[in-house]
């Protein structure tokens, strides 16, 4: 899996009995976004699918829409002073006509795999404005088919298997049937991953799907889920009052303790057809 995991050894404690033992560890790297040769920010990541965690993440702040948007990702050599290619620097160069990121978006430190507004000048520079809007969407589904979707999302996580510590962010259609998962050791890192897939396919806005992730649900998840169009929002454990305020906002159905046929459904539950 290269560089998406790192090998360590570790001391094993097993009944009283220990032994010395390899471990593998999902990786953790810093990858600075540049915009049109422009550093942005930097976000600590798992690497792998860079180009769409970097154009994922333009689309969370509301830098671009469209695929055309984009005419190019590539990583950056001479990134070091000996011009040595890191893969850890991504520029991506905008269509002329899309205007640049604005200054604040420019992170006065780094962003963490934990904490992705890390660096905002304020809290209201979050509530981006969304080319689309969810709140119409018309996306229904039943609990019962809620209740499949995490286990189908631990179903193709392969690198938590060999590591068991990566979040999973997952796209689902109305159907059921996954389009794409992404991983990282940051929750926001693989939705903005799921996104930036999306975008360089064409794909947004996401009418009509379900978002998928592992863990709980922040105020930034449920930006980056409406920033991509995407109507409903479900999570394994809890939200935060501050994305739950985003989602009435939004018209977002976001569900939390989708846990088997349990669930809570906190904003918007028209669209979980329960009779």
């Amino acid at each position: 899996m290269g560089r998406v995991t790192a090998r360590r050894s570790v001391l094993r404690v097993r009944d009283g009995e220990a032994t010395r033992r390899p471990d593998a560890l999902a990786a953790e790297e810093p990858m600075e976004i540049r915009v049109d040769g422009r550093p942005l920010t930097i976000t600590m990541r798992t690497p792998g699918d860079d180009f769409d965690l970097a154009v994922g993440f333009l689309v969370s702040e509301g830098v671009v829409h469209a695929v055309d948007d984009v005419v190019a990702a590539r990583y950056c050599a001479g990134a070091t002073d000996d011009g040595t290619n890191t893969y850890n620097v991504v520029d991506v160069q905008l269509d002329p006509a899309v205007p640049a990121p604005h200054a604040s978006l420019e992170r006065n430190f780094y962003t963490t795999s934990s904490c992705g507004v890390c660096g905002k000048s304020s809290l209201d520079a979050v509530r981006t404005s969304s080319t689309w809007k969810v709140a119409d969407d018309p996306l229904r589904v039943r609990p019962a088919l809620l209740a499949r979707l995490p286990e189908r999302l631990r179903e193709s996580q392969r690198v938590f298997d060999t590591t068991g510590g990566l979040h999973a962010a997952g796209l689902f259609c109305s159907s059921g049937e996954l389009m794409v998962l992404r991983e990282d050791v940051g929750r926001h890192n693989a939705v903005d991953k799921v996104v930036g897939h999306a975008l360089r396919n064409g794909l947004l806005p996401l009418r009509e799907t379900i978002l998928v992730v592992s863990g709980r649900a922040s105020f930034e998840l449920v930006q980056k889920a409406v920033m991509a169009g995407i109507p409903m929002l479900a999570a394994v454990s809890a939200p935060s009052s501050l994305a739950v305020d985003l989602a009435e906002e939004s018209g977002l159905t976001l569900v939390g303790f989708l846990r088997g046929a349990s669930m809570n459904v906190y904003t918007a539950p028209d669209r979980v057809m329960v009779a």
